[in-house]
Order: structure tokens, then sequence, then C-alpha cells
């Protein structure tokens, strides 16, 4: 069961922003990525950010604690630390972890987890509402090939997995506790045995999702990948489930990469979300990161009010919504199954009346 909803949208409950957006065609975004880090630690056979480089470089401390509270009472209300870089890299993530939560936005983290060490856990756990530790194979030896890391970095995800449960739950923390695994033709056959191991680890729950193509991504490897040969794994996977233990397997995201078919020919979601990157530039589309094109403007230099509502967001807006070609997007992109139900709404079937 997907008692997170992972494998599907949330708009639906945000309704007074939806209808601003209705009556209006803009809004502030709901949610946000932040990369406070343009380093990592692993290099990815799958990574769609390596056309970032990796760079060297980390967001200011202090400039996120004055645009933080700013972007809360814009009505920003969550934000997920992950992007081009490892987010726990950043040595100062605990103190911008604390300070999103006391701001009022939600936190929340996807990291590799090799630095998710327990001091880090006794620190940012009281302020996340979730942490999803990406860990792609069943086996050191898998993992040490798709990650291209040491071997004994599986081992270490596992104890960190570990000792992060049970500071949760020596402290009473609410901090959802996550696994995702990216299904892959080298990885498929260990699902099972990796469900097994994250159960015995106390997390929340594991995801199984598909891989998606970046379209500035060096990494072509598995551009061509189609899911239909593994849905079998539902099933199996379904049965080692618990009620304190979830897997949700992506089954609606697998059909629309394998069906490369949208019901919508333009982004109609960019206005409810946006990203940060390292050196502070908002876009208005992680797929089009160093495309001018979707540069909105950079947070040491203006207000996040000043960027959203400034004539460079205007004018990238008026192109994503006329002249985007959205078959050259990513499949699978955050924003599609948004996309898919607001194309419903602006375009309704007749009839609608009859509910």
């Amino acid at each position: 069961m997907d008692k997170y909803g992972i494998d599907k949208h949330k708009l639906i409950y945000h309704i007074p922003r939806l209808n601003q957006w209705l009556q209006t065609g803009e809004c502030y975004p709901i949610y946000m990525e932040i990369s406070p880090s343009g380093m990592c630690n692993h290099r990815c056979v799958f990574c769609g950010v390596d056309f970032m480089g990796y760079q060297n470089r980390f967001l200011d401390v202090g400039i996120l604690r004055e645009r933080l509270p700013e972007m809360a009472a814009l009505g920003l209300k969550s934000i997920m630390y992950c992007g081009e870089g490892e987010p726990l890299l950043h040595s100062g993530i605990c103190d911008i972890i604390s300070h999103t939560a006391q701001s009022s936005i939600d936190a929340a983290i996807t990291s590799n987890g090799v630095l998710f060490k327990e001091a880090i856990a006794q620190a940012v756990l009281p302020y996340l509402k979730w942490i999803k530790i990406s860990l792609n194979a069943g086996t050191k030896e898998t993992y040490s090939k798709i990650h291209r890391t040491k071997p004994e970095d599986f081992d270490t995800v596992i104890k960190n997995i570990v000792n992060a449960v049970r500071v949760k739950h020596d402290n009473g923390y609410q901090c959802t506790i996550g696994v995702q695994m990216l299904l892959l033709p080298e990885n498929h056959n260990e699902t099972i045995g990796l469900a097994a191991r994250i159960k015995d680890t106390g997390a929340d729950y594991l995801v199984i999702k598909p891989y998606s193509q970046h379209p500035m991504s060096k990494t072509g490897i598995y551009r061509d990948i189609r899911y239909s040969a593994y849905m079998a794994l539902a099933d199996r996977l379904r049965e080692a489930a618990t009620e304190k233990f979830n897997i949700i397997f992506r089954t609606n995201a697998m059909n629309r990469w394998d069906a490369l078919v949208k019901n919508y020919c333009r982004c109609l979601a960019h206005p409810f979300g946006s990203y940060m990157d390292s050196a502070g530039n908002i876009w208005g589309c992680s797929v089009y990161l160093n495309d001018e094109r979707f540069l909105y403007g950079n947070i040491y230099d203006n207000t996040f009010k000043e960027i959203w509502n400034g004539s460079k967001r205007r004018s990238a807006a008026k192109w994503i919504e006329t002249g985007l070609d959205v078959n050259e997007c990513r499949v699978n992109c955050r924003m599609d199954a948004i996309n898919r139900y607001l194309w419903e709404l602006k375009n309704p079937p007749e009839h609608v009346n009859f509910i």
C-alpha cells in the first residue's frame, strides 16, 4: 500500500493555491528542490545531473537563513534537499534543516546515506518530515558497480539506517525513514533481497521506482529501458510488506514510462514548484538546468519575491507555456502527474456535471 502517496501527485490537497492558479494563471510555488552541495561522493551510472559537473560549491547558510522565512511567508510549504550533489556533504546541513523547519517549511532529504552518521541523525531527525536513502542494489558487489564506489559503502549505509531508526524511536521523532531503489537491468533480481534487508533495519518503507532519462545527461545507457518485463515483481514484493513496513512499487510511473504518451501538450505545472542549485540560481525546472531560458534569478542578488515577480521569470513562464515542446522533456518528471491533472481541469470532457 502506498500510504505516502509516492506514486501519485498531491496537488489535490492544495485547493486554495490551485484555485488561485485557475483564476489568475499565477501562484507562488508550493514545493522546491534545493541543492545545498554541488559535490557528490558517488558517481552513479544512472546519474541524471552528471552534466552539472559535481562542482565544488555550497550554498551559503546565511543567505538561506534570510530567504527561507521569506519564501515561507509567500506560501512555500516544502523543500526537498537533494539536487546535483550529495546534501550531507554540506558542513552546515544540520543548521539548514533546522532553520527550514523553524521557518514553518516542511523539510526532507534525499541522500545516498553514506554520511548519515548517528550524530547527523540526532541533529536532523527532529526537524525532518522524511529522509529517503538511495540504495540501488541488494548486494555490496552490485551496489559498488551501480554507485561506482567502494563495496563497503553498502554496509555503511545499512548500519546508518539502523542507527537512525533507533535514534528516531528512542526520541519519539516522527520523521519517516525510507529507502528507494532505481529499478535497472543490473539490480532487478536483487529487489526481494533488498526488501528483506531494509525491513530488518526497521525503516518505514522501500520504494521501487523507474529510471528517467534526463535530456541533458551524459548518461544514456538506460535510455531504451522498458518495464513490462518487471511488473511481476510487484506481487512478489507485496508479500514482503507488513503493516509497519510499506513497499511501494511505482506501477503508475513505470506504465507511463513504457507508454511514452502524454495527455498534455504544454507544461502547466511549472508555477507550483521550483529548483535552486548550489550556486543560488532559481530555475523553472530541474530538467533544464544550465538552459538560460529557464533561469529566473539568483538569491544572492535578489529576494525570492523579486525573483518570482521579476521580468525574467515572467518571460520564462510565457515561453514554457507557449514555446516548450513537452515531448522533449524528461519522461516521468516530477511534474508529469500534475500536468496530466491540470490538463484535464483546463480541457474537461463533455457532460462533466454528471458526476
